[in-house]
């Protein structure tokens, strides 16, 4: 009975191997835009998809970017300026994809584009902090989904959507996590929306990865200001024990986020390139062994070890 059960098994790995390891032909005839190419996932991803000889559409935040990027890739790679926060620019890069596609429709478009400096607790953000990430994150990344739409529905291509392990089980406070729960809830109604296109959608949900949105500096400055804009009240029902050990617990997470890159890259490359694509790709130790198991257990047992190495503030319950 146990043999039989795992030849079964053993046969399903290898039929699975087998479907997910079935990849497009005619690559070098298609067109994907990927968005915050300046450094991270999305350089990484431009350049290995260029050498792949795709045709590879990257927008950049900055001319330095665009420029660096352009250096260091084959002369099929083209780039436009985007900030994903603004429509107008929006607009533009959207108008400039179609004019270079053509008939050919765009085969994939990779939202990577993201803001996440306002890690710190929720008590300590404004209104503007909440807004300015989620504005990117999110509102961004819909407003580029929306504007390239026709030329993805054209080539019955693939989106793929930047998450976090953060969309899945909330780790710090501001609007990073709700924005990235966002983008998971776009993703999935989006998927089902566009089936009938053939549009495929994948979302990625990395664990912790240096990138710079991983830099701890930035995170520390910025919590900093947060704790200094701080009502009175609050930071009197915080304490100052509790900023100072935030800080430490920010500094351990982001200090152990993995430099393997090409890890996330090559999930978002199978994504793009896979017959059958995946609908979810976590990569990461963290997010699998860690981040999704938690995020599936009840509230009461997450809560715990979510809260049990987490600083405890100067006036809480005794």
């Amino acid at each position: 009975m146990w043999l039989s059960l795992l030849v079964l098994v053993a046969l399903a790995l290898l039929y699975r191997w087998y479907r997910q390891s079935q990849i497009l032909e005619n690559l070098s005839d298609k067109y994907v835009f990927i968005t915050g190419c300046d450094t991270g996932f999305g350089n990484v991803l431009a350049k290995q998809l260029d050498k792949r000889g795709i045709k590879v559409l990257a927008s950049c935040l900055t001319e330095k970017g665009a420029e660096q990027l352009k250096k260091e890739s084959s002369s099929r790679l083209q780039t436009v300026i985007l900030d994903v926060g603004d429509s107008e620019s929006v607009r533009k890069a959207a108008k400039w994809v179609a004019n270079i596609v053509g008939n050919h429709g765009l085969w994939g478009l990779v939202n990577n584009a993201a803001f996440g400096f306002t890690f710190g607790p929720n008590a300590w953000q404004t209104r503007a902090d909440f807004a300015k990430v989620v504005n990117i994150n999110l509102v961004g990344l819909f407003d580029v989904i929306v504007n390239l739409l026709p030329l993805i529905i054209k080539a019955k291509g693939r989106i793929v959507n930047v998450s976090s392990c953060g969309g899945r089980l909330p780790n710090v406070g501001g609007g990073y996590c709700p924005s990235k729960f966002g983008v998971e809830a776009l993703s999935d109604s989006l998927r089902r929306e566009l089936q009938d296109f053939g549009v495929k959608i994948s979302i990625i949900e990395p664990g912790a990865f240096r990138t710079a949105l991983g830099v701890i500096e930035p995170h520390l400055k910025n919590l900093e200001r947060l704790w200094s804009n701080v009502p009175e009240p609050i930071k009197t029902f915080y304490g100052e024990k509790y900023y100072h050990q935030y800080a430490q617990g920010l500094s351990t997470l982001l200090g152990s986020a993995s430099t393997k890159l090409y890890r996330v890259t090559d999930c978002m490359e199978h994504a793009l390139t896979a017959v059958y694509p995946w609908t979810r790709y976590s990569p990461g130790w963290d997010c699998k062994l860690y981040y999704l198991p938690v995020s599936y257990l009840p509230a009461v047992l997450s809560d715990y070890l979510l809260c049990r190495s987490a600083p405890k503030p100067a006036h809480g319950l005794l």
